[in-house]
């Protein structure tokens, strides 16, 4: 069994953490602060509704390199596209329950799996969170058992607590079998490839698709294959349409 040693601070600096759609200047300063007392470095921003300006600075305090170095994109896709496991932020149940943890588990799972590729947690906008969508690009939703009575978490207070469970993990690294997960960008190509097989065999209707992609996405993050079990199932695809194409009329 190929077995290696996870965590350490060492790898603390590869682990993402993605806000998307943040609209407070003061909140992107307030969780660089956060991130760099647990030792992360890697911020995301995704479509900031706001700049980096003095007040971002100011709440950074001695955090304002991890402003300076963080990266902006437009999507979320873009942010994860290369990351091997992605947890999505999620204060509320949704109507099609996903993959859960808890942040404890969270913070184990990222720093087991840091070893191999990126990984990222992703928070969404300070009133809405993160879209249908957007969480499906996740692999797992993390929500922190907060007092049922008032919940009420910033979003620097959330960024603070799920990273200190990752600096936790990090300093009680734990052996974990290596394994070759494929990443956000090769998933997201899978999936648009069987809708694509399952629209040309006539199992979803392209004008009225339903939730079926959903639900298919759900059971495939339960599973979660590896690399190679894709390649297998991308296989399956193709020569599912090449059958289809042989049958069609001239």
């Amino acid at each position: 069994m190929n077995e290696k040693l996870s965590g350490g601070e060492a790898l603390l600096p590869k682990v993402k953490v993605v806000l998307v759609g943040t609209t407070h200047p003061g909140n992107i300063g307030s969780v660089a602060r956060a991130m760099k007392t647990m030792g992360l470095i890697d911020l995301v921003l995704v479509d900031p509704q706001t700049e980096i300006d003095d007040k971002s600075n100011a709440l950074a305090s001695g955090a304002r390199d991890v402003l300076a170095n963080a990266t902006i994109v437009d999507t979320l896709a873009q942010a994860v596209e290369k990351c091997g496991l992605v947890i999505g932020s999620s204060a509320r149940s949704r109507t099609l329950p996903w993959p859960m943890l808890d942040p404890r588990q969270s913070g184990i799972k990222l720093m087991s799996e840091v070893v191999d590729y990126p990984v990222a947690v992703v928070f969404g906008r300070e009133n809405s969170g993160l879209t249908n969508e957007e969480l499906q690009l996740c692999q797992y939703h993390v929500c922190i058992p907060a007092n049922p009575e008032y919940s009420s978490l910033n979003l620097a207070m959330a960024v603070q607590t799920l990273c200190y469970e990752i600096r936790m993990a990090a300093l009680n690294p734990v052996a974990t079998q290596a394994k070759d997960y494929p990443d956000s960008q090769k998933l997201e190509a899978y999936y648009a490839h069987l809708e694509q097989t399952l629209i040309e065999t006539g199992f979803i209707i392209k004008a009225h698709p339903g939730q079926v992609m959903t639900k298919l996405r759900r059971l495939f993050n339960r599973a979660r294959p590896e690399e190679v079990e894709l390649n297998i199932l991308r296989g399956m695809l193709t020569a599912t349409q090449r059958s289809i194409g042989d049958k069609s009329p001239d």
